[in-house]
This record gives structure tokens, C-alpha cells and sequence, in this order.
């Protein structure tokens, strides 16, 4: 044999480089479906035994409140205030969304005062702590916006606690919307303005779409992070969760009871809203999965 030849000892010396696993297995060789078998990770890798450890938390303080008197009472006085927790959840972060969706579309706009305004605006909220801003906004900036508009302590404190949750997340949003718009490719915005389309009709129609799959699961854990930073809105005397829990604490004294309950709540709203976001975002990308 001339130096020239291949010398071939067994199957796999004749497999041309690049051949990939699916071509071994057609090929009949032997191994090639055990490697294959191989790589798929076993079920107890993938099953989601966060999810049981959750429930069994849950059961274990479910249990708590159910059986046992003082946990019951507790439950009794701090429960009443889960709606008023969900309300202020609901109201900020609509007003949030919209706020971010503005300020988002300022920061890529081509006008220079918009896109400096929004700017500004999104580098103040993320520059000061949210209990500051918290305390700035409710009892400062909305006391002396409404006093110049001649409707002095007009505004309830709900709505100021309200309002300074969406402009504190209106600044975050403004972020994800900003960076969800970019994601997509500006061949998009130069299809549809050789369409004909104007630029604002090329926004609405053809990018906000394809943007908001890349938005929606930030937007949902802003979502959550705003439910639960309604708890800081006890400082303002807002007769949330929180600050219910607290008047239970302590004039009884049972820090115990009532902080575990406080706890059960936050977390049954959570977990609630997580699955309500995880079955959202599965459903609007049902035809990347050929299921519309």
C-alpha cells in the first residue's frame, strides 16, 4: 500500500470529519443511539422539585392558619388588607406601563428634548433609593403639584402611594421597552417605511408586535417586584399587608404568628401571578411552537 492510501482498521475511519450523530445512527453503526440516549438528561435532572418544596411550604403555613387559633387570628386581622394590596398592584403598574412605553419610545426617539427629557427622568429614578423616592414623591411632589393646580390635599394617600409606585417603575420599564425595541432588527423599520408606512405607523404595526414577546417576561417580574414593594408602602400608613401585620405585631406582641402570615400571603400572591405570567407568555408564543 502506497503512502497515498487510506488505511482504514474499522468503520469509523472512513466517516468523513463533520459527520454528525443523527448520520451515525442512520449509518447503523453501533453506539450511536446510546450516546444519543446519553445525552438526554434523566428525569429526576428536570423534574421541578422547586415547585413541591414551594407547595410543601405552603401547605406547612396553610396548615399554621388553619389549625391553630392564634395563627387564625392573625390571619383574621391581616388578611383584610390583600385587597387593597392588589388594587395598588393593578393601578401601578398600569400607569407604569404606560409611563415606560412613552419614556422607552423617548429614549430612541430622533428628537433631541424628548430623548434627553426621558433620559433624565430614567437616570432620577434610578439614582435615589426607593424608600426616598417613596417618601419624596407622596409626601412632597404630589402635595405641591396638586397645590399649584389649586386642589390642596385633593389627593388621597392610596393614590399618592399608587403614584409613586408608577413613577418609580415607569423609569425601570422605560428601560426593558427601550431595550425590547432595539432587540429588533432595523431591517423591520426599513421594510415598512418602503411600504409606504410612516415611521409612527412602522412602530405600532411591525416592531411594538415582534418587540413585546422580548418585553413581556421583564415586564412580569416587574410585575411581581411591584406587588411586593407595596409592603413599603406601610410608611405612608397605607393599610396594606404589611402595615396590618404590623398593628397586629405589635399590640399583641406575636411577632411570630404575625409575620408568618404576612409571609403566607406574599407568597400565595406570588406564586399565583407567576404561574398567571408563565401561562401568558406560553400562550403568546404558541406559533414559534406551530400550535396557532
Amino acid at each position: 500500500m502506497s503512502e497515498y492510501e487510506l488505511q482504514a482498521e474499522g468503520p469509523l475511519d472512513i466517516i468523513e470529519a463533520g459527520t454528525t450523530p443523527g448520520a451515525l445512527g442512520g449509518m447503523g453503526l453501533p453506539g450511536a443511539k446510546t450516546r444519543r440516549a446519553a445525552d438526554e438528561a434523566p428525569w429526576w435532572d428536570t423534574f421541578p422539585w422547586w415547585a413541591v418544596l414551594i407547595g410543601l411550604i405552603i401547605a406547612w403555613m396553610g396548615q399554621k392558619v388553619l389549625f391553630s387559633d392564634d395563627y387564625a387570628v392573625a390571619w383574621e386581622r391581616i388578611s383584610p388588607g390583600v385587597w387593597l394590596t392588589i388594587k395598588t398592584t393593578l393601578y401601578s403598574f398600569g400607569l407604569a406601563f404606560v409611563l415606560g412605553l412613552i419614556t422607552g419610545l423617548g429614549r430612541i426617539s430622533r428628537f433631541f428634548v424628548f430623548r434627553n427629557l426621558a433620559r433624565t427622568y430614567v437616570e432620577f429614578i434610578r439614582g435615589i433609593p426607593m424608600l426616598v423616592l417613596i417618601f419624596t414623591i407622596a409626601l412632597v411632589v404630589v402635595p405641591q403639584v396638586s397645590e399649584s393646580l389649586g386642589r390642596e390635599n385633593s389627593v388621597s394617600p392610596e393614590w399618592r402611594a399608587i403614584i409613586a409606585l408608577a413613577l418609580i417603575y415607569g423609569g425601570y420599564m422605560a428601560e426593558i421597552f427601550r431595550g425590547g425595541i432595539q432587540a429588533i432588527p432595523k431591517g423591520q423599520m426599513e421594510a415598512g417605511r418602503s411600504l409606504g408606512m410612516s415611521r409612527g405607523q412602522t412602530m405600532k404595526s411591525i416592531i411594538l408586535p415582534q418587540a413585546m414577546r422580548i418585553i413581556i417576561p421583564p415586564l412580569g417580574n416587574d410585575f411581581i417586584a411591584i406587588l411586593k414593594d407595596t409592603s413599603l408602602l406601610s410608611v405612608l400608613g397605607i393599610l396594606e399587608v404589611t402595615q396590618l401585620a404590623r398593628q397586629y405585631a405589635s399590640s399583641t406582641f406575636k411577632f411570630r404568628e404575625g409575620y408568618l402570615v404576612t409571609s403566607f400571603i406574599y407568597l400565595l400572591l406570588t406564586v399565583a401571578l407567576s404561574l398567571m405570567l408563565a401561562g401568558f407568555e406560553y400562550w403568546i408564543n404558541r406559533d414559534r411552537r406551530g400550535e396557532r
